[in-house]
This record gives C-alpha cells, sequence and structure tokens, in this order.
C-alpha cells in the first residue's frame, strides 16, 4: 500500500511539474495587444454602394456633388475613395462644371478632390472640356488644377500643356510649359 501511494504521489509530483514547465514556457493567459495606430488609420469605417455625396458651403448651397457605384471611407484620415466618380461642381454663380475620372479621393475636411486616371472636365455651358491623367480641386475656393499633361479642347479648337489652372469663379483657366495649339479659321457661310 506503500508503493502505491508513493507511485501515486510521484506521478502527481509529475504532473504538477510538467504543469509548472508549460505555465513557464507559455503563460497562455489573455494577453493585451496595443493596436497598431497606422494599420487602424487604414481601415474603412464604411463601403457603400451606388452611393450619392453632396458637400455645402458655409452659407448651405450646394458646393460639389458626387456619384459613385463604390465608395469606401475612412474615418480616421477623413479620406473617401470612390470608383468611376462622377463630380457636379459649382462655382459662385451657380454654373455647373462636371468632372469624371477612373478613381476619386474626397478630403472632406479640406473639402479637397483629386480625380486620377482619365481625369476629364467639362464646362456643358461653354463647351470646353478638359482632359489630363490628374486632376485636383479645392472646393472652398473653386480652383481646378493638373501638374500632368492636359488637352483643353473646344472643338475644332484644341490646345495642349504641361499643366493647367483653372479658376471656376472667375472664368479662367492658364496654361503652362510647352503650350501648342490648333485654331482653325472660322469659315462664313458660303466660303469653302
Amino acid at each position: 500500500m506503500l508503493k502505491r501511494l508513493r507511485t501515486r504521489l510521484g506521478l502527481a509530483l509529475i504532473v504538477l511539474a510538467l504543469g509548472g514547465l508549460l505555465v513557464w514556457l507559455d503563460p497562455g493567459g489573455p494577453r493585451t495587444v496595443t493596436p497598431d495606430p497606422d494599420a487602424r488609420a487604414e481601415e474603412p469605417g464604411h463601403v457603400l454602394h451606388n452611393a450619392e455625396l453632396t458637400l455645402f458651403d458655409a452659407q448651405g448651397n450646394i458646393q460639389q456633388g458626387l456619384t459613385t457605384p463604390r465608395l469606401v471611407h475612412t474615418p480616421q484620415t477623413a479620406s473617401t475613395q470612390a470608383e468611376t466618380p462622377r463630380a457636379t461642381l459649382y462655382d459662385s454663380e451657380r454654373r455647373v462644371w462636371n468632372a469624371t475620372a477612373e478613381v476619386g479621393t474626397l478630403d472632406t475636411n479640406a473639402q479637397a478632390l483629386t480625380l486620377s486616371g482619365n481625369a476629364r472636365l467639362i464646362a456643358p455651358e461653354e463647351g470646353w472640356q478638359l482632359d489630363t491623367d490628374v486632376l485636383h480641386y479645392d472646393g472652398k475656393t473653386a480652383h481646378a488644377w493638373s501638374d500632368t499633361p492636359v488637352l483643353l479642347q473646344q472643338p475644332p479648337q484644341r490646345m495642349t500643356a504641361q499643366r493647367m489652372d483653372a479658376w471656376l469663379n472667375d472664368e479662367e483657366v492658364r496654361l503652362e510649359e510647352n503650350v501648342q495649339g490648333y485654331h482653325p479659321p472660322e469659315t462664313q457661310p458660303g466660303q469653302e
């Protein structure tokens, strides 16, 4: 009987020793993992399909409208990504300007819109359009610009340049660097 008790006591001590060794190697208790703030900043807060956004100015007038089939908003950075966005921009005279691209990024705090990939700005009332790869727009000042090559056209006229600035409120467009254009003479009715 004493031998059996010693065997059981020996097994119990071995089990306790192994358990202690396992706890010492891997405590296994709950661990606190500090979240990575950089990773959190990239997490989308909202994903919307067939979205329409409207930004208003301080007086309550519509300043920008944006429609997109897919919108991803990241609240930590106040950044909104839009696929194939269609933007409607309004100047101080309430004239409409249309803009499109493959991708759009909207910073709602700064009211800044960046359109990338076949970006196009159209002035329907004037009948001209501007094509570029990246178009920036500041909604607070109604200033659009591009630092990539641009094509400005009002058929049959067209002009190219390396960069462009457009102030929608002033109806002013400035083309800079290597500006080239094609301006055919007007023909009068009955002339060939």
